[in-house]
């Protein structure tokens, strides 16, 4: 839905509001025409149900809405002595439209010095819940959301098994665009194992402002822009479209900003013609292949020596292994291992073919390696259309600047001359930014490399804070990563945990609380 058709949805809500409780407005000693007048009607009728009211801004917060409008419609009815459990859930099935029964058909009086507490132990613990999940919400939607490290594309920088807060109001927090939408949850239900969300309506992307910008070298968490893993599929088998917010969280390294040139050049990245200077803390992995003086490797000894946490593979017919991941650091110290005969960083060389590589129109020589160079577009900077050019910024035209901002757009190819729904074109002019995300696991990383662009309306938010680290590869049994709790995600040199600061903070508030009831017992 654009912003002219949610303006015109709200104002059909208003009339309904209106024919539905103008007689109770009345009743509780206000004017009819209050309950006509768009969110001023909100404010009274929170006068009327002796709720606060901040509850208005609720009823247009999405995903909270849908929580807190089954309370209004109660509390209304509640108003007017309707307080039985079958009226409740009657409200409530009837979407609210039960109210018009209380406006025209009842002639009940209303009922200014209501309780408002609930009757019942299960109705407080109800309401309790409710406005808890209301303010987790919030938080979860607008300000900070917990996501987990579920891969090792970013490994040695963060780890898989990383527990980490990710920002949301750093570079501004999105609205959803779900209109309706299960709460706290990604697309699938737990347990349940079914979607979260309605494909429609939705709401016009929108961000509010963040205090910083992308900037290059972030650690940035996005929604894939080419979800395929799709977990639910249709009676003819097809997979569900998923809107933007709803599509999986992947996290990566945002190595190029718009305006940039990128290229890979024997596995490191290059901005516009210069190899990029990573973080201190950042630890880029690449895959190593040598033979060994004729014995394998001890896997945990790897691990525990060298934190070698993808594995190795060996060939005992001739001594072959290879190292998928490991930090050039560790690998300074891995080549003079007593039993390691040769060994040499494993590079694509230059002209090799990789197809199945960004922007996947098999004309190109590129491999992971060895690649571009791309230009990442920047908004309101303009480039030529050609045949030759089409292949990078057609996903970009179509989908997410046409398909998924309501726009209908279709490139295709006339001869030599590029088309625009049909009209020829020679350049375009883009409406937003976009970034190339990359992992620092450099040859065990699906990234842009693979799908080209993120663009700008697919950031969620920027990793800060890891307050838990758990390690499935330790010996024998999982154990807890003390020195990574509690540490921050950027920063110069090796993290450092605030967990015994943590700790001592809760120590004296909770002796202070203890302290402070014996004195007033």
């Amino acid at each position: 839905m654009t912003f002219t058709e949610w303006f015109l949805f709200f104002l059909f809500v208003q009339v309904i509001h209106f024919l539905g409780t103008w007689k109770l407005y009345q009743r509780a000693g206000r004017k009819a025409w209050e309950a006509a007048v768009p969110v001023y009607n909100a404010v009274i009728l929170m006068k009327i149900i002796n709720r606060p009211w901040w509850w208005v801004v609720l009823m247009f917060i999405p995903i909270v809405n849908l929580i807190i409008f089954p309370v209004v419609w109660v509390e209304t009815i509640r108003s007017f002595g309707r307080n039985s459990t079958t009226e409740t859930f009657l409200v409530i099935l009837t979407l609210g439209f039960y109210i018009y029964y209380v406006n025209y058909a009842t002639k009940d009086a209303y009922i200014e010095d209501r309780d408002l507490k609930p009757g019942t132990e299960a109705g407080e613990w109800i309401s309790s819940i409710l406005f808890a999940v209301i303010a987790a919400t919030i938080v979860h939607t607008y300000i900070m959301q917990p996501f987990t490290i579920p891969t090792s594309s970013l490994e040695k920088t963060l780890l898989v098994g990383d527990f980490l807060f990710v920002s949301k109001f750093h570079y501004g927090a999105r609205v959803p665009q779900t209109a309706v939408a299960f709460p706290m949850v990604h697309d699938t239900i737990p347990i349940l194992g079914v979607k979260s969300y309605l494909n429609k309506p939705q709401i016009p992307y929108f961000r509010f402002p963040g205090f910083e910008n992308v900037e290059r070298n972030d650690i940035v968490v996005f929604n894939w822009p080419v979800d395929t893993v799709r977990k639910f599929f249709d009676r003819s088998g097809k997979h569900y479209k998923k809107p933007v917010d709803k599509k999986s969280n992947y996290v990566k390294r945002a190595v190029g900003v718009p305006g940039d040139s990128l290229s890979v050049v024997d596995g490191y990245v290059h901005i516009n013609g210069e190899q990029l200077e990573l973080p201190e803390r950042a630890k880029p992995q690449f895959s190593y292949v040598g033979t060994t003086k004729g014995q394998p490797f001890n896997p945990q000894s790897l691990y525990k020596l060298y934190d070698i946490t993808d594995g190795y593979s060996y060939n005992p017919n001739n001594n072959f292994f290879v190292i998928r991941a490991l930090s050039e650091e560790n690998f300074e110290r891995f080549k003079n291992h007593p039993n390691v005969a040769s060994i040499r960083r494993y590079v694509d060389s230059a002209g090799v073919k990789n197809p199945s590589l960004f922007p996947n129109d098999g004309k190109r020589n590129w491999n992971n390696d060895n690649f571009g160079p791309v230009y990442i577009p920047e908004a309101g900077k303009t480039v030529d259309i050609t045949p030759e050019s089409m292949p990078f910024y057609k996903e970009i035209i179509e989908t997410y600047e046409g398909e998924e901002m309501g726009i209908s757009n279709k490139l295709s190819v006339n001869g030599t001359q590029v088309l625009l729904n049909g009209q020829p074109i020679d350049s375009y002019t883009f409406k937003q930014n976009y970034y190339w995300m990359m992992g620092d696991n450099r040859n065990n990383s699906e990234d842009s490399r693979t799908w080209g662009y993120v663009p700008e309306n697919h950031i969620v938010g920027k990793p800060v804070f890891i307050w838990m680290s758990w390690d499935s590869n330790a010996s024998g049994f999982d154990k807890i990563r003390w020195d990574r709790v509690f540490t921050t995600v950027k920063g110069d040199g090796e993290p450092t945990s605030f967990l015994p600061y943590f700790l001592i903070v809760l120590v004296i508030f909770f002796g202070w609380r203890y302290f402070k009831k014996r004195r007033e017992a």
